[in-house]
C-alpha cells in the first residue's frame, strides 16, 4: 500500500504517554501508523530533547521545538492565549512546507501556524482536546492562589475569542459529545472521534480488590479540589481504605490525611508505565469526580478497562453508554452511600463492559474515521 504522508503537530512529546492529553496523541499516532500513514511528527517541548527510538519507529521524521517561555510582556498584552503563541516557531512552518501533506493539529494550543500562515493548499484537521475557554474558566474557579486565578481568567477571555477560528479547519475532531455540541456553535464540520487510549481488552480481574483509589495530576486545581472532596468522604468511612495516587505534589495530600489512617498517598512512578496499571488492578472501587464540565476524562476510560467498580459524577463522562457502566454520584452523601454499597459487592460485569467499550472506544475503528477524512 502506498504510504500516505501526514503532519501531526503535538503540544508536547507524546512518548512516553504518561498523562491524559499525550496518551490520546500517542495512541492516535500509533493507530494511524498501523493504517499505513507516513507521519511527520512535530512536538513542542519545554527543554531540549533527543528523539526516542520507539517514537522514530512509528514516524517518518520527528521534529522538536522549544516553547517560548520568556515572553511576559506579550503574555499580558497579547489578544492570543499564551499557550497558543508560545507554540509557534518559524522552523515549524519551514518543515511543514517541505512535505506536501495534510496537517493534524493536536489541540488549539498548537494551531497558531494556521492563524499566521496561509495554508489553504493543505487539508487542515484540528483535534479538539478541550474547549480551552471552558477549561481555563474551570481552573480559575477552582484555583485558590489569586495570581494563578487571574492568569487562568486571562487565558479564558483570550480563548473565548480564539475559538472562533474553529471554522478555518476542514474538520474538527471532538473527543466527547460535549465538545462536539459546543464546537458546532462555530462550525458544522465537527465529527465525534472518541479518545484514543491503547487498551485492547478489559483486564480479567478477580471479584474483589483491596481498596478505593483516586488518581490524577495534582498540579491541576480541579484535581486538587476533587482529591480534597474525596478525602473528606473517606474520613466518614474510616473502615475502608482510600489510595490517592499522583505523579507529584503529595505534600498537598499528606497534610489533609494526617488524621486519617485509612487514607494513604502513593507517588506514581512515571518511569514505570505499568505502575498505575498495577494500582488500578488492585483497586476494588475507583472514585472520580470533576467540578468542570469538559466531556470525557481519560482516567475514567482507563479505570473502566483496567479496574473494577467506578463511581463518578456527571462531569467525568458524557457518553450515556459509558455512564451506564458506572455508579453515578454527585453529593458527598451519594458518594458515601455508593462506596458503602459496593465495598462488599463482587465485581462481575467484565463481559458487559467489554462489549460496550469495544463498540465505542476501539482505537482501530476510530483511526479509520480520521483516515476517511484524509
Amino acid at each position: 500500500m502506498q504510504p500516505r504522508p501526514l503532519h501531526i503537530v503535538s503540544f508536547d512529546n507524546p512518548y512516553p504517554p504518561v498523562y491524559g492529553g499525550v496518551i490520546d496523541v500517542y495512541y492516535k499516532l500509533k493507530a494511524l501508523h498501523a493504517l499505513g500513514f507516513e507521519i511527520y511528527l512535530h512536538c513542542f517541548v519545554d527543554h531540549k530533547i533527543e528523539p526516542d527510538a520507539h517514537l522514530e519507529s512509528l514516524t517518518k521524521q520527528v521534529h522538536f521545538y522549544r516553547r517560548k517561555k520568556k515572553q511576559s510582556g506579550y503574555k499580558l498584552l497579547s489578544i492570543y492565549p499564551f499557550a497558543v503563541y508560545s507554540r509557534y516557531r518559524k522552523e515549524l512552518y519551514s518543515n511543514i512546507q517541505k512535505v506536501e501533506a495534510p496537517v493534524l493539529f493536536e489541540g488549539q494550543q498548537t494551531s497558531f501556524l494556521a492563524k499566521k500562515h496561509d495554508l489553504k493548499d493543505r487539508k487542515l484537521l484540528l483535534r479538539l482536546h478541550n474547549l480551552e475557554a471552558n477549561y481555563f474558566f474551570g481552573q480559575a474557579r477552582s484555583e485558590t492562589n489569586w495570581f494563578k486565578k487571574a492568569a487562568y481568567f486571562s487565558e479564558f477571555v483570550k480563548y473565548s475569542l480564539y475559538q472562533r477560528d474553529l471554522k478555518r479547519y476542514d474538520a474538527v475532531l471532538a473527543l466527547s459529545h460535549y465538545e462536539e455540541k459546543a464546537a458546532k456553535h462555530y462550525t458544522d464540520k465537527v465529527i465525534y472521534v472518541p479518545v484514543f487510549h491503547g487498551n485492547g481488552h478489559v483486564s480479567p480481574l478477580s471479584e474483589f480488590g483491596k481498596y478505593a483509589i483516586y488518581h490524577g495530576d495534582l498540579r491541576l486545581a480541579d484535581n486538587r479540589r476533587a482529591a480534597k472532596f474525596l478525602i473528606s468522604v473517606f474520613k466518614k468511612i474510616p473502615d475502608y481504605p482510600l489510595v490517592v495516587a499522583s505523579g507529584k505534589h503529595g505534600g498537598f495530600v499528606d497534610k489533609l490525611i494526617a488524621d486519617a489512617p485509612n487514607i494513604s498517598y502513593i507517588e506514581i512512578d512515571n518511569n514505570d508505565p505499568n505502575h498505575l496499571t498495577r494500582l488500578l488492578a488492585d483497586a476494588h472501587i475507583n472514585v472520580m469526580l470533576s467540578f468542570q464540565e469538559s466531556g470525557t476524562k481519560l482516567k475514567a476510560v482507563n479505570s473502566l478497562f483496567r479496574s473494577r467498580f467506578c463511581i463518578i459524577n456527571k462531569n467525568m463522562l458524557d457518553d450515556e453508554s459509558l455512564r451506564g457502566l458506572c455508579t453515578m454520584a454527585e453529593t458527598q452523601q451519594e458518594f458515601i452511600a455508593a462506596i458503602n454499597h459496593l465495598k462488599s459487592q463482587p465485581f462481575a460485569d467484565g463481559a458487559k463492559r467489554e462489549a460496550v467499550l469495544h463498540a465505542i472506544l476501539d482505537d482501530h475503528q476510530n483511526a479509520l474515521k480520521i483516515a476517511e477524512l484524509l
